[in-house]
């Protein structure tokens, strides 16, 4: 019997503890490794949305601030088209600017070649491999041609943006309507020439890091995220043709005529002097009116008697 009871093995009721004790130890493994997976998820999310949002905006005020228009018809200033791609907005801004040419040229084998002023535009697209998402370019052509919102090539800048939309303000104030498109070259004269500003609005959803992964885990709203620039396009780039403001050295001083001036002069008190003297008739050096027989003595000027007969000395 005691051999029997030394072979024995585990009873029932031991081998489902040890079961129980295994599953919630697995379980508790499961739900720390699905929170650590949704924790970087999140971090990926919110580094692609604020890498790809801030990043374009700063690319198109770079160019805009670098705008061209001097020298140049008002009509190859800036075309602003309001647009809509699969039911999104999907505006498109082109203009000249004095960036310096991020794709280069190579011809005839020759060394890569950049223009220190391009054609630029910045558009949208849809996604071929998600109709709910679009795609933004940046149109760059080599120089400037006779058309300079057509041709060039188009750089890929990310595929997740949902709407970009571009407001333009033709004056300065708080109670200006915004206007959805522009043309410098119109023949009206309220979306002609360049406007005061340009409010630049582009939405973009937080791309999972692996498709169609913690979408469950996150509501739309927070899922997109808007980023709004505001630029104010500079003063001296809207002046018309033929009216640009050109630096100059300013004029010297006027030279006087000797001896014009001397309106002022009230006669010298001179010694024995009686009589008004015309002073500063002839005295004052380059009409700065120096008046004659200023003071005592000091042999200042002579002065004329108003008779003309005599000279005396002041």
């Amino acid at each position: 019997m005691k051999h029997m009871s030394a072979r024995a093995g585990f009873t029932i009721v031991e081998v489902l503890l040890a079961m129980l004790i295994m599953g919630l130890m697995f379980t508790s493994i499961t739900q720390l490794m699905a929170a650590a997976q949704s924790t970087r998820d999140s971090v990926h999310n919110m580094q692609e949305s604020q890498m790809a949002g801030p990043a374009i905006l700063d690319l198109m005020e770079q160019d805009l601030r670098a705008m061209m228009t001097v020298g140049l018809p008002r009509a190859s200033w800036l075309r602003v088209r309001d647009k809509v791609v699969g039911g999104l907005d999907a505006d498109r801004i082109d203009f000249l600017t004095t960036t310096d040419s991020l794709i280069a040229r190579i011809e005839d084998q020759e060394s890569p070649k950049r223009s220190d002023y391009n054609e630029v535009g910045y558009m949208l697209r849809p996604n071929p491999r998600n109709d709910e998402f679009l795609e933004v370019y940046r149109r760059e052509d080599f120089g400037i041609d006779d058309e300079p919102f057509e041709g060039g090539e188009y750089t890929f800048l990310a595929d997740q943006p949902k709407s970009f939309d571009i407001q333009v303000y033709a004056e300065d104030g708080p109670d200006v309507d915004p206007l959805d498109d522009w043309d410098s070259g119109a023949d009206d004269e309220e979306r002609s020439g360049l406007p005061a500003a340009l409010e630049l609005r582009i939405t973009i959803e937080l791309k999972p890091r692996i498709d169609r992964e913690s979408l469950d885990l996150a509501s739309l709203r927070r899922r997109t995220v808007t980023y709004t620039r505001w630029i104010r396009l500079d003063e001296g780039l809207r002046f018309p043709a033929g009216q640009f403001p050109r630096l100059g050295l300013p004029a010297g001083p006027s030279s006087g005529t000797p001896g014009a001036a001397g309106a002022g002069g009230t006669g010298g008190t001179g010694e024995g002097a009686a009589g008004a003297g015309a002073g500063g008739a002839g005295a004052g050096a380059g009409g700065a009116g120096a008046g004659a027989g200023a003071g005592g003595r000091g042999a200042a000027g002579a002065g004329q008697d108003p008779g003309g007969a005599t000279k005396r000395d002041g």
